[in-house]
């Protein structure tokens, strides 16, 4: 498989996300060397805390396969996935992840801890990581420096009424 041509399709969702002001966060999930599902995050537009990239590929994955078993699938993301992500990848049995960029403070592939290839779960995933890190990494560094400091000049004009 070609990871990184799939991780450019992770991250053309991820630069869709941030053209709705979203963290910039892009999943897809292929099967048989086609993407069959794909979503970036939309937890700012849907004001809800599960509409991440992950989550919206697989639900986009399984309605397209017709169950909830992802078995001989790849799930594509721009970030290391969350502890939320990481128990939907175990529930639908996704046997391989790829992710972009380490997520320190919240990633619980390689980060915090590795639920992926906990043996308690009835079932374990693959991960490879680092694919396209840099321009995952820059998109997000990029995302939240415009942020702060649109945050910023914002507080100065309220300041200066």
């Amino acid at each position: 498989m070609n990871h990184e041509f799939y991780m450019r399709e992770a991250l053309k969702e991820a630069e869709l996300a941030r053209l709705k002001d979203e963290v910039p966060i892009g999943a897809v999930v292929v099967k048989d060397g086609e993407i069959i599902g794909r979503a970036h995050n939309l937890r700012e537009t849907t004001q809800q805390p599960t509409a991440h990239a992950e989550l919206l590929a697989i639900e986009a994955a399984c309605k397209e396969v017709g169950s909830f078993r992802l078995e001989d699938s790849t799930l594509y993301v721009t970030l290391e996935p969350c502890v939320m992500c990481s128990g939907a990848i175990v529930m639908s049995r996704v046997p391989l992840v790829v992710y972009g960029a380490r997520d320190p403070k919240g990633g619980t592939v390689d980060s915090l801890m590795n639920l992926l290839d906990t043996t308690e779960f009835n079932h374990r995933a693959e991960v490879i990581s680092g694919v396209l890190e840099e321009e995952s990494r820059q998109m997000l560094k990029v995302f939240f420096r415009e942020l702060r400091n649109r945050k910023k000049r914002e507080k100065k004009e309220r300041t200066t009424e």
